[in-house]
């Protein structure tokens, strides 16, 4: 005799067949609520579709117009296709006849590219001193370039001390003069603005984070390309040597 102990995913009944009892487990679909109200995770297909009528369309995208529920399933079969509810809270529902196996495949591969394409916003900061000489200031000028180069975003950060506290335009000055050289590789997306002993600025590139990373891949597979062909075309002068000594 069968059991269902354990089968939280079903509904036991009992039924007569042919004199013996048995236990037939029907399965029934399990979906999230929210606000006590079903929602699906996948489109129902085929015969998981009930209502009396559907607006079909085709496998080319052609508009078959209002059916029957048989005979859109009886189409869908006939193409040695499924039939797929694309758009459940419509007035009939609309169903297209359509490979669901390929179209799952392909939303499985945009979903990883998608993935895969995305990228997340780093903010790195530099913290410079309202005094600053003039090494120093190039140096880190020359971090941050680097920074905006590879499509992140600089938080620029004037720490004063002391006497600084009360000259609150020598950081303002020097923010301004530093988004002005870099102006090419960003622009201000935060403005200057005070924060305790602090005066902070935010730089946000002028290209995206995806953008700069393909150019670095081109400027790398360029630079090895190049390499490779210096490489080849190198004169072989020892080998020449060697057998003209032969000789």
């Amino acid at each position: 005799m069968l059991s269902a102990r354990g089968c939280a995913s079903v509904d036991a009944r009992c039924t007569d067949v042919r004199g013996r009892l048995a236990l037939v487990c029907i399965a029934v679909t399990r979906r999230p609520t929210q606000g006590g109200v079903h929602i699906s995770v996948e489109p129902r297909i085929n015969e998981r579709i009930r209502v009396p009528e559907v607006r079909l369309v085709g496998p080319n995208g052609e508009q078959v117009g209002i059916v029957g529920i048989e005979d859109a399933l009886r189409m869908a079969q006939q193409a040695d296709l499924d039939l797929v509810e694309v758009a459940p809270e419509a007035r009939p529902p609309v169903c297209k006849i359509m490979d669901y196996g390929k179209f799952k495949y392909e939303a499985a591969v945009k979903a990883r590219e998608a993935r895969k394409n995305q990228v997340n916003t780093i903010i790195k900061e530099m913290k410079l001193r309202p005094k600053i000489d003039k090494h120093d200031y190039e140096t880190k000028k020359s971090h941050i370039e680097r920074f905006l180069a590879a499509g992140d975003k600089v938080k620029v950060t004037i720490m004063f001390r002391g006497r600084e506290q009360h000259r609150p335009e020598l950081g303002h000055r020097l923010l301004m003069k530093l988004a002005g050289d870099i102006v090419e590789l960003g622009t201000v997306e935060s403005e200057p603005r005070q924060d305790g002993r602090n005066m902070t600025m935010v730089i946000a590139p002028t290209r995206k984070k995806a953008e700069a990373r393909a150019a670095a891949r081109r400027n790398e597979a360029s630079e090895t390309a190049d390499a490779a062909q210096t490489t080849s075309s190198a004169p072989m002068t020892d080998s020449v040597d060697t057998d003209a000594a032969a000789s």
